[in-house]
């Protein structure tokens, strides 16, 4: 049996215990692996997830609730420091954490975005992860996304034009924001370096820019 990665369930949490000598590549096969082999047991559960067994770091921990995402229907809903009294520092995260998504003030999406999948959202949203060919967002506000937007994004839902898309890479199959649309070149552009930009109505048209002090300041009036 391969223990390279053991999952341990707590109420309202799980943890994630990682061979600490294999290599990340290595180590992200066997988790898909054993999430994927876990997924009917989780199901579509909301829950936190702490990582023991190795150090991790911020990236690493990203690039595995993407793989998670990908390989199960459980959507982790935060990450939590090593805690000796488990059971109640999860439900005590989760708690926290529903009470956060369920305010005005915008939604945490923790994974990739693969074809076919759609996320809708009543308020804004930051996406830690792709939004890869054939996903879609919609959102009634703005939509960051701290990752790649290849899909289709649709923000201002409810015909607000002052809401905007920010991705780390922004190559989008199509962008609406109310009432307005853009499409993506049929042909790509090559040579196109990576860079946040940003996405944003004026007199009709949409414009994507590079993401600055002065493009942010001119939203905020």
């Amino acid at each position: 049996m391969n223990n390279s990665v053991v999952i341990k369930a707590y109420n309202g949490g799980i943890v994630a215990v990682l061979d600490p000598d294999l290599s990340f590549e290595d180590l992200k096969v066997e988790i898909a692996s054993k999430f994927k082999a876990s997924a009917k047991f989780f199901n579509n559960a909301q829950m936190a997830i702490s990582f023991e067994g190795r150090t991790l770091s911020d990236e690493e921990k990203i690039e595995i609730l993407g793989i998670i995402s990908e390989n199960s229907d459980l959507h982790i809903v935060c990450i939590v420091e090593d805690d000796p009294d488990k059971d109640k520092q999860f439900q005590k995260s989760i708690n926290e954490k529903l009470m956060e998504l369920n305010t005005n003030t915008g939604q945490f999406y923790k994974g990739n975005l693969r074809s076919g999948q759609v996320l809708e959202v009543e308020t804004s949203i930051i996406i830690i992860g792709d939004v890869n060919p054939g996903a879609k967002v919609v959102s009634k506000g703005n939509i960051i996304i701290l990752g790649s937007l290849k899909g289709n994004v649709f923000a201002g839902a409810t015909g607000n034009e002052k809401s905007f898309v920010v991705a780390l890479d922004m190559n989008p199959v199509q962008i609406r924001i109310a009432d307005v649309i853009a499409r993506a070149p049929d042909k790509p552009v090559k040579n196109s370096v990576k860079e946040t930009k940003i996405a944003f109505v004026e007199d009709g048209n949409i414009y994507i820019e590079p993401l600055d002090k002065n493009v942010i300041g001119e939203l905020t009036l």
